[in-house]
């Protein structure tokens, strides 16, 4: 892409580059999971209206547990995940694919 007269380096495109590497390719794959879970609770969490201490509070659980999660840090039980989406109220739905 150009602006300007100029080649602009995109994050895509350099995701496309660090994509040519297997290892990274790998990693990137395996971190789909956790990437979509964050930004479901995020989505979720902002319809409704709820900052990460609101819900914290809500399931009793740190506000920092639930940033975790969104950062992909996190490694949430099916029993937590459970909470929250009753909290949030919201199904959770989990696949195999």
């Amino acid at each position: 892409m150009k602006y300007r007269g100029f080649k602009v380096y995109t994050l895509q495109d350099h995701l496309k580059e660090l994509l040519k590497d297997p290892e990274f390719k790998k990693e990137w794959e395996n971190s789909e999971v956790e990437f979509q879970l964050g930004c479901r609770l995020i989505e979720a969490r902002i319809k409704k209206n709820f900052s990460q201490r609101d819900l914290a509070k809500k399931i009793g659980t740190s506000q920092a547990a639930i940033s975790r999660i969104e950062a992909m840090n996190g490694n949430p039980s099916l029993a937590f995940l459970k909470r929250i989406a009753y909290a949030l109220d919201t199904k959770l739905q989990i696949s195999l694919s």
